[in-house]
């Protein structure tokens, strides 16, 4: 994945209700980093009243490729407890600034490591992937309470809470599989593969273009012609589009979308604020994906 040195304003954003950290975070309560805010939902669902979150990636119109860390990046790390990372090369800067600031007592859970996956996987949004984040959730649940031992029990209720809440997802899932498996789609990035698998769909954009696209090559003409051919002819029923990776071939694509009345879909790297949690987000991805498929509808924004 291409990393340009591009710095990005307001990199954390808070997203426990206690607001920014204070004093009490010394007594009984722990400071957390999330790489990106869809795992500081979670979290934040996970320590509830006892955690006080910062998510550095968290402004779904920015490029999440172009991240650089600053400064208040590193602060925040350096004082924290608990991180919280994807991995697969997705957010490298985070091990570059835990190297910088080492601490034997900051716990931290790597998305990748906790599916037990290689760095050759070739896809790294994990969020997407329906098994992650129960995964995940169970993997802040164990740190939190080595951290607060005397919190265990709270913070295994709030895991049961969020486990149950991904229900909702599941069903939407279950319920669009049985209406439309094998649907073909066609998509800029892998962005939401993981999701397009789950839900059962045929993803006719060769994986080589959306490969490039997402590392900032270019891709091959052939490749190129397959999705176009696609578009044109109606062999597919759903454009899947990254909202935060965009460029003039991206653009036209949506655009020949568009002017063939293929519905346009949106998806995003990090979650939408405000407004949604990480379980609501993936539930109205979902429903947009139906709405398309089902309605001709486009939502291309959240």
């Amino acid at each position: 994945m291409v990393v340009a040195v591009v710095a990005i304003a307001a990199t954390a954003t808070f997203l426990s209700q206690r607001g920014s950290p204070s004093p009490s975070v010394a007594r009984g309560v722990v400071r957390a980093v999330a790489a990106e805010n869809q795992y500081g939902s979670v979290l934040s669902q996970i320590g509830g009243r006892y955690v006080v979150v910062t998510s550095i990636l968290s402004n779904p119109s920015s490029d999440p490729h172009t991240f650089e860390a600053s400064p208040a990046v590193a602060e925040a790390i350096s004082g924290a407890s608990l991180v919280v990372q994807n991995g697969l090369g997705y957010d490298t800067f985070m091990n570059n600034v835990e190297s910088a600031s080492p601490n034997r007592a900051r716990l931290v859970i790597v998305a990748q490591n906790v599916l037990g996956l290689p760095i050759t996987t070739p896809n790294p949004h994990l969020w997407y992937w329906p098994r992650t984040m129960p995964l995940v959730a169970a993997a802040m649940a164990k740190d939190l309470t080595k951290l607060l031992p005397r919190r265990g029990s709270y913070f295994s209720t709030q895991l049961a809470h969020f486990d149950a809440s991904l229900n909702t997802w599941r069903d939407a899932i279950a319920n669009f599989r049985a209406h439309y498996l094998g649907t073909a789609v066609a998509s800029t990035e892998p962005v939401a593969n993981y999701l397009l698998s789950a839900l059962g769909t045929k993803n006719l954009t060769p994986l080589a273009l959306q490969r490039d696209v997402m590392n900032g090559v270019d891709p091959a003409p052939e490749d190129v012609t397959v999705v176009e051919r696609a578009l044109r002819h109606h062999l597919v029923k759903v454009f899947i589009y990254n909202e935060q990776v965009v460029d003039s071939l991206t653009n036209s694509l949506r655009q020949m979308a568009q002017a063939n009345h293929v519905a346009v879909v949106g998806v995003y790297e990090t979650m939408p604020a405000p407004g949604y949690d990480f379980q609501s987000w993936m539930t109205a991805e979902v429903a947009a994906i139906e709405a398309a498929v089902a309605h001709h509808q486009s939502t291309e924004k959240l």
